[in-house]
């Protein structure tokens, strides 16, 4: 693969703007993009891929480097991805070699495994003998996985409609509206995703929406519900009858759900940001109430692996205490005899099992009866780690 001096410069601004600035991986990739309008699709896939997969492999990387300045971390980088460099000046100092070597010499699990050590044992606490190779499934790429809106065709139908342009993909058992793509690529410039055919969601996250076990003319809160990706699949399970109100803290994220209902041919979906009052006015109004709450992410660090750099004990803490606030304050929203899901995109007991179990023994708790429980994990369903809690209100 020959390397250019404008995306290799691209890539190093990027982690740049990554590690001295604080900003999101994505963000800095779209900014990027945006900046250099004459890169074409094999220049933005280059820059995307070698960016994510560096901030992946940071710690490994600044280990093994003989330099820690950007260009020597990524011709290190380069040569781990089995690459040959170039004679730039730029790279004068890393050699095959000696990258190969210190490869072999590493022997720390976290440097190896590229994670902070509080992280590393945090997981082998929680999850023991399978942290180890949950660890290594995080540290894959991510699938590419479609969620067919089921309002505008079926899984059938979209998987043959984009096989006809080319793009391959395969219907995994268990997921019944999930489709994977065989290989990585652009998928939003297809025209099924402009008359909302379908969106990008992980198959573990569609079985948050499943585990509601929703029918049509119900009334759904999803109370943490961000840009509305799991609102608009509680929607479809619907058909598209009843009431689905998505609320959230920030407002703006709440307009990106409506922008995507209106793509998906969601009309039963409404928006309002949540405060105290409002959760008092809707006491004893949802049929089913969604609890997808903010979490450490480390069941997605396939697809976000800076979480790992920006978490710390304190920010884990910080989370499992709004997790409880969250339970404790949303739940009375939910009508006696009605279905509770809590979930996250974590793998850690203390974010998820720990959180039922607190409040449950709670008095906020004490109606309420845990019906089931998945925790998914990377390593052995293939796609991402998320923990899903289903209760009902007595």
């Amino acid at each position: 693969m020959k390397l250019f001096p404008n995306t290799v410069r691209g890539v190093v601004f990027a982690l740049e703007q990554i590690f001295e600035q604080g900003y999101y991986t994505d963000k800095v990739i779209e900014r990027l993009f945006k900046a250099n309008p004459k890169w074409g699709a094999r220049d933005r896939a280059f820059v995307a891929e070698t960016v994510y997969e560096m901030v992946r492999w940071w710690r490994l990387l600044r280990e093994i480097s003989p330099q820690q300045d950007y260009y020597s971390l990524f011709g290190t980088y380069y040569l781990m991805a089995g690459h040959a460099l170039p004679a730039w000046e730029e790279f004068k100092h890393v050699q095959a070699d000696a990258v190969r070597k210190g490869l072999d010499a590493v022997e720390n699990r976290a440097v190896k495994a590229s994670i902070p050590d509080w992280l590393d044992a945090a997981g082998a606490s929680g999850l023991g003998a399978l942290w180890e190779p949950e660890l290594q499934a995080l540290n894959q790429q991510a699938a590419v996985v479609l969620r067919v809106n089921t309002l505008k065709n079926s899984r059938e139908q979209l998987k043959n409609r984009l096989a006809a342009d080319g793009i391959q993909a395969y219907a995994p058992k268990g997921y019944p509206d999930a489709l994977v793509l065989e290989q990585r690529q652009n998928i939003f410039k297809h025209p099924a995703f402009k008359e909302g055919a379908f969106e990008i969601q992980d198959a573990s996250s569609q079985l948050v929406a499943a585990a509601l076990d929703v029918e049509p003319g119900m009334r759904v809160i999803d109370a943490c519900a961000g840009a509305g990706g799991k609102a608009l699949h509680i929607a479809a399970l619907m058909q598209n009858k009843g009431r689905v109100l998505a609320m959230d803290i920030e407002g703006w994220k709440l307009k990106q759900a409506k922008l995507r209902a209106r793509r998906g041919g969601v009309s039963i979906l409404e928006t309002r940001e949540i405060e105290a009052k409002t959760v008092k006015r809707l006491r004893d109004s949802a049929d089913r109430l969604l609890l997808d709450v903010p979490c450490t992410g480390l069941g997605v660090l396939k697809r976000n692996p800076d979480t790992k750099w920006k978490l710390s004990p304190q920010r884990l803490e910080e989370l499992r205490g709004i997790q409880q606030q969250i339970l404790q304050g949303y739940t009375p929203m939910l009508k006696p005899g009605g279905v509770l899901v809590y979930a996250t995109c974590s793998i850690l007991p203390a974010e998820n099992k720990e959180q039922i179990d607190r409040f449950l023994a709670s008095p906020a708790g004490q109606a309420f009866q845990l019906v089931e429980e998945q925790h998914v994990l990377a390593h052995q369903s293939g796609f991402d780690g998320f923990y899903v809690a289903k209760l009902q209100k007595g």
